[in-house]
Protein backbone atom coordinates (compact mmCIF):
# COMPACT_ATOMS: atom_id res chain seq x y z
CA UNK A 1 0.00 0.00 0.00
CA UNK A 2 1.31 3.49 -0.69
CA UNK A 3 0.63 5.88 1.94
CA UNK A 4 0.80 9.52 1.91
CA UNK A 5 4.95 9.31 3.45
CA UNK A 6 5.44 8.01 0.07
CA UNK A 7 3.33 9.97 -1.51
CA UNK A 8 4.99 13.66 -0.51
CA UNK A 9 8.56 11.85 -0.85
CA UNK A 10 8.51 11.57 -4.24
CA UNK A 11 6.05 14.51 -5.43
CA UNK A 12 7.96 16.86 -7.98
CA UNK A 13 11.40 14.72 -7.46
CA UNK A 14 13.61 14.38 -10.01
CA UNK A 15 14.36 9.99 -10.30
CA UNK A 16 16.68 8.24 -12.31
CA UNK A 17 15.50 4.74 -13.48
CA UNK A 18 17.89 2.58 -14.93
CA UNK A 19 16.28 -0.45 -16.86
CA UNK A 20 13.23 1.03 -16.72
CA UNK A 21 12.01 -0.70 -19.27
CA UNK A 22 12.56 -4.09 -18.39
CA UNK A 23 10.48 -6.53 -15.61
CA UNK A 24 10.54 -4.80 -12.97
CA UNK A 25 11.82 -0.93 -13.98
CA UNK A 26 9.06 -0.64 -16.46
CA UNK A 27 6.09 -1.55 -12.90
CA UNK A 28 8.77 1.11 -10.66
CA UNK A 29 8.33 3.56 -13.66
CA UNK A 30 4.07 3.69 -13.46
CA UNK A 31 4.24 4.16 -10.20
CA UNK A 32 6.40 6.89 -9.90
CA UNK A 33 4.85 8.44 -12.81
CA UNK A 34 1.06 8.14 -10.38
CA UNK A 35 2.76 10.02 -7.66
CA UNK A 36 3.91 13.05 -9.87
CA UNK A 37 7.86 12.36 -10.03
CA UNK A 38 10.10 13.51 -12.61
CA UNK A 39 11.52 10.50 -14.40
CA UNK A 40 14.37 9.45 -16.32
CA UNK A 41 14.60 6.27 -17.30
CA UNK A 42 17.78 5.14 -19.05
CA UNK A 43 17.92 1.73 -20.75
CA UNK A 44 19.26 0.61 -23.80
CA UNK A 45 15.79 -0.78 -25.24
CA UNK A 46 14.22 1.28 -28.63
CA UNK A 47 10.81 1.94 -27.33
CA UNK A 48 9.15 4.13 -24.23
CA UNK A 49 6.53 2.72 -22.11
CA UNK A 50 4.82 5.47 -19.81
CA UNK A 51 3.58 8.98 -21.07
CA UNK A 52 5.35 11.97 -19.38
CA UNK A 53 8.30 10.02 -18.84
CA UNK A 54 11.96 11.30 -20.19
CA UNK A 55 13.34 8.10 -22.13
CA UNK A 56 16.96 8.04 -22.89
CA UNK A 57 19.12 5.54 -24.49
CA UNK A 58 22.30 5.53 -23.61
CA UNK A 59 24.89 2.90 -22.41
CA UNK A 60 25.60 2.36 -18.85
CA UNK A 61 29.37 1.40 -19.24
CA UNK A 62 30.49 4.34 -20.34
CA UNK A 63 31.35 6.68 -17.14
CA UNK A 64 30.46 9.76 -18.95
CA UNK A 65 27.14 8.96 -20.22
CA UNK A 66 26.65 8.08 -16.18
CA UNK A 67 27.94 11.08 -14.99
CA UNK A 68 25.79 13.56 -17.01
CA UNK A 69 22.43 10.86 -16.69
CA UNK A 70 22.78 11.29 -12.65
CA UNK A 71 23.73 14.66 -12.43
CA UNK A 72 20.80 17.37 -10.73
CA UNK A 73 18.98 14.17 -9.94
CA UNK A 74 17.45 13.65 -6.57
CA UNK A 75 16.95 9.85 -6.61
CA UNK A 76 18.33 6.67 -7.95
CA UNK A 77 16.75 3.15 -8.74
CA UNK A 78 19.48 1.21 -10.61
CA UNK A 79 17.71 -1.77 -11.90
CA UNK A 80 19.96 -2.65 -15.38
CA UNK A 81 21.22 -5.49 -15.90
CA UNK A 82 21.49 -8.36 -17.90
CA UNK A 83 18.44 -11.40 -17.65
CA UNK A 84 19.28 -15.03 -18.95
CA UNK A 85 18.82 -18.77 -18.02
CA UNK A 86 21.51 -20.25 -15.82
CA UNK A 87 22.69 -22.16 -18.89
CA UNK A 88 23.59 -19.10 -20.82
CA UNK A 89 25.15 -17.83 -18.20
CA UNK A 90 27.54 -20.65 -17.96
CA UNK A 91 27.77 -21.02 -21.80
CA UNK A 92 28.76 -17.24 -22.32
CA UNK A 93 29.86 -15.61 -18.86
CA UNK A 94 32.08 -12.82 -20.00
CA UNK A 95 29.35 -11.85 -22.34
CA UNK A 96 27.30 -11.55 -19.15
CA UNK A 97 29.79 -10.49 -16.58
CA UNK A 98 31.85 -7.89 -17.94
CA UNK A 99 28.86 -5.52 -19.25
CA UNK A 100 27.18 -6.01 -15.51
CA UNK A 101 30.14 -5.46 -13.39
CA UNK A 102 31.07 -2.02 -15.78
CA UNK A 103 27.86 -0.77 -15.37
CA UNK A 104 27.02 -1.54 -11.73
CA UNK A 105 30.58 0.17 -11.13
CA UNK A 106 29.76 3.42 -13.37
CA UNK A 107 26.69 3.97 -12.33
CA UNK A 108 27.26 4.20 -8.67
CA UNK A 109 30.12 6.03 -8.73
CA UNK A 110 28.07 8.77 -10.79
CA UNK A 111 25.47 8.83 -8.08
CA UNK A 112 28.06 9.01 -5.21
CA UNK A 113 30.06 11.60 -7.38
CA UNK A 114 26.92 13.51 -8.12
CA UNK A 115 25.66 13.50 -4.34
CA UNK A 116 22.21 11.43 -5.45
CA UNK A 117 20.44 11.50 -1.74
CA UNK A 118 18.77 8.46 -1.97
CA UNK A 119 19.70 5.19 -4.15
CA UNK A 120 18.74 1.52 -3.91
CA UNK A 121 20.82 -0.95 -5.91
CA UNK A 122 18.59 -4.06 -7.09
CA UNK A 123 20.65 -7.40 -6.55
CA UNK A 124 19.41 -10.81 -6.98
CA UNK A 125 18.54 -13.93 -5.34
CA UNK A 126 21.82 -15.31 -6.99
CA UNK A 127 24.22 -13.53 -5.13
CA UNK A 128 23.22 -15.81 -2.10
CA UNK A 129 25.77 -18.89 -0.96
CA UNK A 130 23.66 -21.95 -1.52
CA UNK A 131 21.07 -22.69 0.61
CA UNK A 132 16.95 -23.83 0.61
CA UNK A 133 16.13 -20.51 2.90
CA UNK A 134 17.72 -17.17 1.94
CA UNK A 135 18.19 -15.29 5.86
CA UNK A 136 19.81 -11.65 5.57
CA UNK A 137 21.31 -12.41 8.76
CA UNK A 138 22.78 -15.74 7.80
CA UNK A 139 24.79 -14.66 4.95
CA UNK A 140 28.44 -14.51 4.47
CA UNK A 141 30.46 -12.82 1.59
CA UNK A 142 33.22 -15.55 2.18
CA UNK A 143 31.24 -18.12 0.36
CA UNK A 144 30.92 -18.34 -3.17
CA UNK A 145 27.08 -17.27 -4.38
CA UNK A 146 25.34 -20.06 -6.17
CA UNK A 147 24.54 -18.42 -9.47
CA UNK A 148 29.19 -18.59 -9.83
CA UNK A 149 29.39 -15.20 -12.75
CA UNK A 150 25.68 -13.58 -11.66
CA UNK A 151 26.66 -13.43 -8.07
CA UNK A 152 29.75 -12.48 -8.57
CA UNK A 153 28.55 -9.17 -10.56
CA UNK A 154 25.97 -8.94 -7.85
CA UNK A 155 28.53 -9.02 -5.34
CA UNK A 156 30.55 -6.72 -6.75
CA UNK A 157 27.65 -3.78 -6.84
CA UNK A 158 26.95 -4.66 -2.98
CA UNK A 159 30.78 -4.77 -1.92
CA UNK A 160 31.24 -1.26 -3.92
CA UNK A 161 27.93 0.43 -1.61
CA UNK A 162 29.35 -1.35 1.51
CA UNK A 163 32.44 0.20 0.76
CA UNK A 164 30.93 3.92 0.24
CA UNK A 165 29.66 3.59 3.63
CA UNK A 166 32.54 2.43 5.30
CA UNK A 167 34.85 5.00 3.88
CA UNK A 168 32.47 7.94 2.79
CA UNK A 169 29.80 7.47 5.82
CA UNK A 170 27.31 7.45 2.87
CA UNK A 171 23.86 5.69 4.28
CA UNK A 172 21.50 6.61 1.75
CA UNK A 173 22.63 3.67 -0.92
CA UNK A 174 20.00 0.39 -0.48
CA UNK A 175 20.48 -2.88 -1.34
CA UNK A 176 17.69 -5.42 -2.29
CA UNK A 177 17.45 -9.09 -3.28
CA UNK A 178 14.84 -10.12 -5.27
CA UNK A 179 13.90 -13.75 -5.41
CA UNK A 180 12.47 -15.39 -9.29
CA UNK A 181 10.86 -11.96 -10.33
CA UNK A 182 8.30 -12.25 -13.26
CA UNK A 183 5.32 -10.00 -14.83
CA UNK A 184 5.00 -8.29 -17.76
CA UNK A 185 8.09 -6.98 -20.15
CA UNK A 186 10.07 -10.44 -19.23
CA UNK A 187 12.38 -11.77 -20.98
CA UNK A 188 10.58 -14.47 -23.68
CA UNK A 189 13.51 -15.42 -25.75
CA UNK A 190 13.28 -19.17 -25.93
CA UNK A 191 16.95 -19.40 -26.44
CA UNK A 192 18.30 -17.66 -22.60
CA UNK A 193 14.82 -17.30 -20.90
CA UNK A 194 13.82 -17.88 -17.24
CA UNK A 195 11.24 -20.48 -16.35
CA UNK A 196 8.02 -18.82 -16.31
CA UNK A 197 8.54 -16.77 -19.89
CA UNK A 198 10.44 -19.93 -21.21
CA UNK A 199 6.91 -21.71 -20.31
CA UNK A 200 4.93 -19.20 -21.82
CA UNK A 201 7.03 -18.88 -25.27
CA UNK A 202 6.43 -22.52 -25.66
CA UNK A 203 3.06 -22.66 -24.76
CA UNK A 204 2.40 -19.98 -27.54
CA UNK A 205 4.57 -21.76 -30.44
CA UNK A 206 1.47 -24.15 -29.80
CA UNK A 207 3.83 -27.19 -30.27
CA UNK A 208 2.48 -30.00 -28.12
CA UNK A 209 3.34 -31.69 -25.78
CA UNK A 210 4.91 -28.72 -23.96
CA UNK A 211 8.75 -30.05 -22.78
CA UNK A 212 8.92 -28.74 -19.28
CA UNK A 213 12.78 -28.89 -17.94
CA UNK A 214 13.46 -31.92 -15.04
CA UNK A 215 11.13 -33.85 -13.36
CA UNK A 216 9.48 -30.69 -11.64
CA UNK A 217 10.32 -31.33 -8.26
CA UNK A 218 12.97 -28.29 -7.65
CA UNK A 219 11.29 -25.21 -5.93
CA UNK A 220 11.18 -21.76 -6.47
CA UNK A 221 10.37 -18.24 -5.16
CA UNK A 222 8.20 -16.68 -7.87
CA UNK A 223 7.23 -13.25 -6.96
CA UNK A 224 5.03 -10.73 -9.20
CA UNK A 225 7.10 -7.57 -10.63
CA UNK A 226 4.35 -5.57 -9.05
CA UNK A 227 5.08 -6.29 -5.62
CA UNK A 228 8.63 -6.28 -6.32
CA UNK A 229 8.57 -3.04 -7.76
CA UNK A 230 6.44 -1.85 -4.99
CA UNK A 231 9.05 -3.03 -2.15
CA UNK A 232 11.79 -1.51 -3.96
CA UNK A 233 10.27 2.30 -4.03
CA UNK A 234 9.39 1.64 0.20
CA UNK A 235 13.45 0.37 0.59
CA UNK A 236 13.97 3.64 -0.68
CA UNK A 237 11.78 5.80 1.43
CA UNK A 238 12.45 3.81 4.41
CA UNK A 239 15.98 2.21 4.07
CA UNK A 240 17.28 -1.23 4.82
CA UNK A 241 17.85 -0.09 8.70
CA UNK A 242 20.37 -2.71 10.03
CA UNK A 243 20.76 -4.76 7.46
CA UNK A 244 23.26 -4.62 4.44
CA UNK A 245 20.48 -5.69 2.17
CA UNK A 246 16.68 -6.47 2.17
CA UNK A 247 15.02 -10.17 0.34
CA UNK A 248 11.73 -9.76 -1.91
CA UNK A 249 9.85 -12.30 -2.63
CA UNK A 250 6.52 -14.20 -2.46
CA UNK A 251 8.11 -15.80 0.88
CA UNK A 252 6.46 -18.82 -0.62
CA UNK A 253 8.31 -21.94 -2.04
CA UNK A 254 6.32 -23.50 -5.10
CA UNK A 255 7.22 -26.35 -7.32
CA UNK A 256 8.00 -26.49 -10.92
CA UNK A 257 5.07 -29.09 -10.91
CA UNK A 258 2.61 -26.50 -9.47
CA UNK A 259 3.88 -23.42 -10.95
CA UNK A 260 2.89 -25.59 -14.70
CA UNK A 261 -0.14 -27.13 -13.30
CA UNK A 262 -1.04 -23.46 -11.98
CA UNK A 263 -0.31 -22.24 -15.72
CA UNK A 264 -2.38 -24.77 -17.06
CA UNK A 265 -5.72 -23.01 -15.13
CA UNK A 266 -4.66 -19.69 -17.08
CA UNK A 267 -4.42 -21.63 -20.69
CA UNK A 268 -5.05 -25.43 -20.94
CA UNK A 269 -2.05 -27.34 -22.61
CA UNK A 270 -0.64 -30.52 -23.07
CA UNK A 271 2.83 -31.03 -21.22
CA UNK A 272 5.35 -33.77 -20.33
CA UNK A 273 8.66 -33.40 -17.90
CA UNK A 274 11.71 -34.40 -19.74
CA UNK A 275 13.84 -35.06 -16.17
CA UNK A 276 17.19 -36.45 -17.60
CA UNK A 277 17.24 -32.56 -18.11
CA UNK A 278 19.41 -30.45 -15.63
CA UNK A 279 17.48 -28.84 -12.95
CA UNK A 280 19.43 -26.82 -10.99
CA UNK A 281 19.29 -26.20 -6.97
CA UNK A 282 16.15 -27.94 -5.51
CA UNK A 283 15.13 -25.49 -3.03
CA UNK A 284 15.78 -21.78 -3.10
CA UNK A 285 12.84 -19.17 -1.36
CA UNK A 286 13.28 -15.75 0.40
CA UNK A 287 12.54 -15.10 4.13
CA UNK A 288 10.91 -12.36 3.78
CA UNK A 289 10.28 -11.15 7.70
CA UNK A 290 13.41 -8.23 7.40
CA UNK A 291 11.76 -6.34 4.71
CA UNK A 292 7.70 -6.91 6.33
CA UNK A 293 9.16 -5.21 9.57
CA UNK A 294 11.89 -2.67 8.15
CA UNK A 295 9.88 -1.34 5.17
CA UNK A 296 6.10 -3.03 5.57
CA UNK A 297 6.68 -4.79 2.45
CA UNK A 298 3.55 -7.05 1.86
CA UNK A 299 3.61 -8.89 -1.85
CA UNK A 300 -0.27 -9.75 -2.43
CA UNK A 301 -0.48 -10.54 -5.94
CA UNK A 302 -1.30 -14.84 -5.99
CA UNK A 303 1.01 -17.16 -8.46
CA UNK A 304 -2.74 -17.40 -10.40
CA UNK A 305 -2.92 -13.95 -10.61
CA UNK A 306 0.10 -13.02 -11.35
CA UNK A 307 0.73 -15.54 -14.47
CA UNK A 308 -2.74 -14.49 -15.97
CA UNK A 309 -1.76 -10.95 -15.60
CA UNK A 310 1.49 -12.08 -17.73
CA UNK A 311 0.07 -14.34 -20.05
CA UNK A 312 -2.32 -11.59 -21.24
CA UNK A 313 0.42 -9.07 -21.63
CA UNK A 314 2.55 -11.63 -23.42
CA UNK A 315 0.13 -12.71 -26.04
CA UNK A 316 -0.73 -9.02 -27.10
CA UNK A 317 3.21 -8.23 -26.76
CA UNK A 318 4.88 -11.27 -27.77
CA UNK A 319 7.47 -9.91 -30.28
CA UNK A 320 8.36 -6.80 -27.87
CA UNK A 321 11.70 -8.64 -26.52
CA UNK A 322 13.19 -8.62 -30.12
CA UNK A 323 13.89 -4.98 -29.57
CA UNK A 324 15.76 -5.20 -26.47
CA UNK A 325 19.34 -5.32 -26.07
CA UNK A 326 20.74 -8.75 -26.46
CA UNK A 327 24.26 -9.46 -24.93
CA UNK A 328 24.39 -13.27 -25.75
CA UNK A 329 24.15 -12.74 -29.89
Amino acid sequence: MINNIIRNKFKNKKVIITGGTGLIGRQLTKMLRNLNAKITVVSLDKYSIEKGVKYIIGDLSDFSFCKSVTKNQDFAFHLAGIKASVKTTIEKPASFYVPLVMMNTNFLEACRINKIKKLVYTSSIGAYSKASIFKEKKFNYKKEPMDFYPGWAKRMAELQIIAYKKQFKIDNFYIVRPANVYGPGDNFDKKNAMVIPSLMSKILSKKRPVEVWGDGSPIRDFAYSGDIAEGILKTLVYGTGKYDFLNLGSGKGVSIKKLVETMNKVVPFRYFFKSKTHQGFSKRVMDIAAAKKMIKYEPNTSLESGLKITWEWFIRNNSQYKLRKNYFN
